[in-house]
């Protein structure tokens, strides 16, 4: 009966691990003994998982969490090289240019949290509850490591204004506009600030904002460029050479504007802009499960179970020029 027991418990928890993709093998929650090919298959789990929830994460330069070399991650930033117009000279080698690079560093620090599950709902069926628990935060972990990222790349000094010079200068009926996005594509371009790989800039957008730029009509909407393929990472459309995402983790200013409106923030981002640790192997937040059976003399009447997560996560921007917040009011 206990095996039975145990393996309906294996059973009830597998949603709960391909929710973060990783189960340490000091929990008591399965066999110890996990293969190599589980461990990647819930790794490869985990990211299906956090990084459609992970919007400001997705467009950072992504450097892997350093094992065994302290709290520190290195993001590399190349100047771009000096325009040479000398012709050569026949039969002599060039000196030759040097690269520049500069160095910047981030510390990593380490978050979490967990809930407690008391015994008494041992007579109710606990996994389920581990599993719901799990989930929870699961996505609470999503919108903790994304509000990390949107507070770093919302806190810079590039900033476009839809009416004014300031954000109690912005009201509600200064909309986001398709004259206003090209503005700030044209300050990026000055910079010689580089598109992701597809050509485009990136653009984080509220709903509300988003609801105002699709009525402009040079607005193209995904579904008729692309057969709606990427809606559910959140592309809505593209103008001026900007694709948007749409995110309620977008920063919005509450009671900041001209006769105390909402001001919000879209970001127009280049790549190389800021910095994130890869979200897979040692950055990855593992789930931690603690039966109140397993449990030690801190819980001598094994009347608490927890659920909780742990990793560690840092944002660091890298290149001021290459983000651009654009202030403006939204229709609600």
């Amino acid at each position: 009966m206990k095996k039975f027991t145990r393996l309906l418990r294996n059973i009830l928890l597998f949603p709960m691990m391909l929710a973060f993709g990783a189960v340490d093998a000091n929990m008591n929650t399965l066999d110890g003994n996990m293969s190599g090919d589980n461990k990647k298959f819930y790794e490869k789990a985990l990211l299906e998982r956090l990084l459609p929830n992970l919007v400001f994460c997705k467009y950072g330069q992504k450097r892997p969490v350093p094992k065994n070399e302290g709290d520190t991650i290195n993001f590399r930033r190349f100047e771009s090289l000096p325009v040479n117009t000398d012709a050569l000279t026949e039969g002599i080698t060039p000196p030759g240019t040097a690269l520049s690079m500069s160095t910047v560093e981030a510390k990593l620090k380490q978050y979490g949290d967990y809930s407690v599950i008391t015994d008494k709902l041992d007579q109710m069926g606990i996994d389920p509850v581990i599993t719901e628990a799990s989930e929870l935060h699961g996505e609470a972990a999503a919108l903790k490591y994304d509000t990390i990222v949107r507070n770093v790349v919302a806190d810079g000094s590039n900033v476009f204004y839809a009416a004014g010079t300031g954000r109690e200068e912005v009201g509600a009926a200064n909309i986001l506009d398709s004259a206003t996005i090209k503005k700030a594509v044209r300050a990026l371009k000055r910079q010689n600030v580089k598109p992701f790989e597809d050509g485009f800039y990136i653009g984080i957008i509220h709903p509300d904002a988003a609801y105002d730029i699709q009525e402009d009509q040079l607005w193209q909407d995904i579904s008729k460029y692309n057969g709606g393929a990427n809606i559910v990472n959140g592309e809505v459309g593209k103008i001026h050479k900007v694709k948007f995402v749409e995110s309620t983790n977008a920063p919005v200013f509450e009671g900041a504007g001209a006769n105390g409106e909402d001001v919000y923030g879209t970001m127009i981002i280049g790549r190389d802009a800021y910095g994130v640790p890869e979200l897979e192997g040692e950055g990855a937040p593992r789930i931690i499960i603690k039966y109140a059976k397993d449990s030690d003399s801190s819980d001598p009447l094994e009347q608490r179970n927890t659920v909780g997560y742990k990793g560690c996560f840092t944002a660091v921007r890298l290149n001021e020029l290459a983000m651009i917040r654009v202030e403006h009011g939204a229709t609600v």
